[in-house]
């Protein structure tokens, strides 16, 4: 028995399980999230659904992520830890609502244009 949560962020998927009467351990694709992850900032955005709604030590976690870089997997987990949160007691929407960790970020890297070096970036202009 588990409770599912699915997170996206940029072009990274995670597929999250939440098992009850776990320890805290969390798993992403095999290794513990602080061997997967190296930098703090990525941890502790792992972990703030699980401190925002004091479940620490309630759930071990199994994650499979993939696609886009490091930070936008640990925003994808953040995501899909949250909405597995939900299925386990919908009592904490407005508590995950209020952080944040319920919106998908929208925000995606901008398409290259002809004619521009990068999206925006345009070759220098030059009068004569």
């Amino acid at each position: 028995m588990y409770y599912e949560g699915l997170g996206r962020r940029k072009t990274a998927t995670a597929r999250v399980r939440l098992y009850p009467d776990g320890n805290g351990q969390i798993l992403v694709n095999g290794k513990p999230y602080q061997e997967y992850f190296g930098r703090p900032t990525d941890t502790i955005a792992i972990r703030m659904p699980l401190e925002l709604t004091q479940t620490e030590d309630q759930f071990d976690i199994s994650v499979l992520v993939k696609g886009g870089g490091i930070t936008g997997q640990a925003e994808a987990i953040r995501m899909g830890i949250a909405r597995a949160l939900l299925k386990v007691n919908p009592e904490y929407r407005p508590l995950l609502r209020k952080k944040g960790l319920l919106t998908r970020d929208a925000r995606m890297k901008e398409r290259k244009k002809p004619g521009l070096k990068r999206a925006r970036k345009a070759p220098q202009y030059t009068k004569r």
